[in-house]
């Protein structure tokens, strides 16, 4: 088969990785792509939002099945052209993609279904949503809409945060993404990411993660898109994962078939788990980054026949088959991160780490300029590893990052924390 994956970070890197080790891809094209994926595969230039645009090149290159990675061509509708083109394509609708593009209409879903979240209001007027503020008081948790990167939710420890983040959303700090907001009770509990894939109908596991959202150790200073995340989660006890099947993913996905909207792709659902007990904190709409890094690492070849399976509608019939294992990533980002950070700093070293299928780095925000690895983004590496126990995958990523030679990036030295503890 020939196979294009559409996107440029760290998840599709690892989503690449995973797909070129299946004997069923016979060329593999990722665009944009980047510096670390082009040493494995061929990288494109078009604009992955513009559907006509894909289409086209998926015609003209013979392109017999198509993976979307970021959430901006999903909610842009491009897995709708590629399907009226009669392409086999892995992510879900235009309208399907609104479990990510709209927190209001996730919370519709919810109410609908049944699904235990957060309670919620939501406001398109600044002064209504400051005044259900001051009446509930903090911590709470304010959400743009629509889609910002990652970034468009803030959790306020004092009424004060709170207001100030009203006054962004509505000030256009997010874009169109904060032109209505989702005002949240505080949840507490441990958090946790489960993976599942639908095919409209069917749905088939593929394994949980914990991801670490704050930037500093000790999850403490500001939200970011994942510092670092570990898979299996061991808050996902059966019960926990019994009890999220059936009381949030499967009303979910036979809510959306009811709607005329059925979710075909992988389904991301962040739980809040206190006392055994799961509740929605939000859906994503692609695999989570950087959960698709161990996710991939523990999958390997087998996720091009999963992904498959969701597209073609059979996923009845698959099955995974999982290693008695785990993994763990430490993303690498450029200090200042996620605020104000410098772009191309020389980052050496990443050529004497093994590659194989217990020790991998997959770039994020990279490129190659005169024969060097530049860095373009924020989160710039993600150091991958597997091991029998956390502790040797742990083991495994920290000596690794030992070994690059990157004085502009920093980590964090504490991811798997809570599992080790």
């Amino acid at each position: 088969m020939n196979i294009l994956i559409l996107g440029s970070g760290g998840r599709e890197h690892a989503l690449a990785w995973a797909v070129m080790q299946n004997p069923k891809c016979d060329k593999l094209i990722v665009a944009p792509g980047n510096a670390g994926i082009a040493a494995i595969a061929e990288c494109a230039s078009f604009d992955i939002n513009d559907g006509p645009a894909v289409v086209s090149f998926v015609e003209e290159n013979a392109i017999d099945f198509v993976v979307i990675g970021p959430e901006a061509p999903l909610a842009a509708g491009v897995a709708d052209d590629l399907r009226a083109a009669g392409v086999l394509t892995f992510g879900p609708s235009k309208l399907a993609a609104q479990l990510e593009a709209s927190k209001g209409f996730t919370k519709d879903i919810c109410d609908a279904s049944g699904a235990p979240t957060a309670g919620y209001a939501r406001f398109d007027d600044a002064e209504k949503a400051k005044a259900y503020i001051r009446t509930q008081g903090a911590p709470i948790v304010v959400k743009a809409d629509g889609l910002a990167a990652g970034k468009g939710v803030i959790v306020a420890m004092d009424e004060a945060t709170a207001l100030e983040a009203i006054d962004d959303m509505f000030g256009g700090a997010f874009g169109g993404a904060g032109a209505e907001v989702v005002i949240e009770e505080f949840m507490e509990g441990e958090e946790a990411s489960w993976f599942i894939l639908c095919d409209g109908e069917n749905v088939l596991p593929i394994g949980t993660a914990q991801d670490h959202k704050r930037v500093g150790d000790g999850d403490t200073g500001l939200n970011t898109g994942g510092m670092g995340a570990y898979s299996p989660a061991p808050v996902m006890t059966d019960s926990v994962i019994q009890k999220a099947m059936d009381e949030i993913v499967k009303p979910t996905v036979k809510e959306m078939a009811k709607r005329g909207m059925p979710y075909q792709g992988v389904l991301y659902a962040g739980f809040m788990i206190k006392d055994g007990q799961p509740r929605l904190v939000e859906y994503n709409c692609r695999f989570g980054d950087p959960e698709c890094q161990v996710l991939m690492m523990r999958l390997g070849a087998q996720a091009l026949d999963l992904m498959l399976a969701a597209a073609e509608g059979t996923l009845g019939q698959a099955k995974v088959n999982w290693a008695d294992d785990h993994a763990m990533t430490v993303v690498m980002a450029a200090k200042g991160y996620p605020g104000a950070y410098e772009k191309g700093s020389v980052i050496k070293g990443l050529d004497a780490l093994p590659e194989d299928s217990m020790n991998m780095v997959f770039h994020a925000g990279t490129s190659e300029k005169d024969g060097q690895i530049v860095a373009t983004g924020g989160r710039v590496l993600n150091v991958t590893a597997r091991g029998d126990s956390l502790q040797d995958a742990r083991d495994r990523v920290y000596a690794m990052i030992d070994q690059i030679d990157w004085p502009e990036g920093f980590s964090r030295s504490d991811i798997g924390w809570r599992a080790l503890k």
